[in-house]
């Protein structure tokens, strides 16, 4: 069974999210951020889930901690926190927040979040390096009602082989889309095969995209 780190000072909290977890993960948890920090070293889990407010000890702090340290940039964290606000989220993105949940917990959403985590996982090579970045794009190509669709996105990761983005155009799975670099220039790179996605609440979708031919520069060479 895979682990799951909870750094969170609401004892009550971390115990109802055991409760609602424990059948699918091996629930650690710590309302200590230094102990939490060690126990994340200590039992490698599958992903964190974080509170921003806790006392001594900024969440902002920890997450940057967590996704900058070489020994725990790779483990996913959720912020998990009673702070509302597109600023924040953005924060937190910005320093590799993999996702956002307000309190009260959606428990049903963030299961999702922790599987397509796990799968995004699966769907890039080991051997491949992640590195988080924000590139403008443009794609291209046929959405899911079988219309062509030109619309702007922006990467969360880019990788060789391809990267990771936020688009407002519904595309399909196995969709094979064109995509174009947009700054300083707009250059034609290549395309790539969406190989899946999820929601980001509204009409934000997420995709994870693998080049299936580069025909121009990309951001890793």
């Amino acid at each position: 069974m895979e682990k799951l780190l909870i750094v969170d000072d609401d004892a009550a909290l971390r115990r109802l999210m055991r409760l609602e977890l424990s059948d699918t993960y091996e629930v650690i948890d710590s309302g200590e951020p230094e102990q939490g920090l060690a126990l994340a070293l200590e039992s490698k889990p599958k992903a964190i889930l974080l509170d921003l407010r806790m006392p001594k000890y900024s969440g902002y702090e920890l997450l940057q901690t967590f996704t900058s340290f070489s020994h725990t940039q790779k483990i996913p964290v959720i912020i998990v926190s009673g702070e509302a606000g597109g600023q924040t989220k953005e924060h937190c993105k910005q320093l590799g927040a993999a996702g956002y949940f307000e309190k009260p917990i959606d428990f049903d959403a963030l299961r999702v979040c922790l599987r397509q985590i796990a799968k995004d996982r699966v769907d890039t090579p080991r051997r491949e390096v992640r590195v988080r970045l924000r590139v403008a794009l443009k794609l291209m190509g046929l959405n899911d009602r079988g219309e062509h669709s030109e619309e702007p996105a922006t990467t969360e990761n880019v990788s060789l082989s391809g990267f990771l983005c936020v688009c407002a155009a519904p595309f399909a799975v196995n969709s094979v889309l064109s995509v174009y670099l947009t700054s300083p220039d707009e250059k034609y790179a290549g395309k790539v095969r969406v190989v899946h996605t999820d929601s980001q609440g509204g009409k934000l979708h997420r995709y994870g995209c693998v080049f299936t031919e580069k025909a121009g520069p990309w951001v890793l060479q």
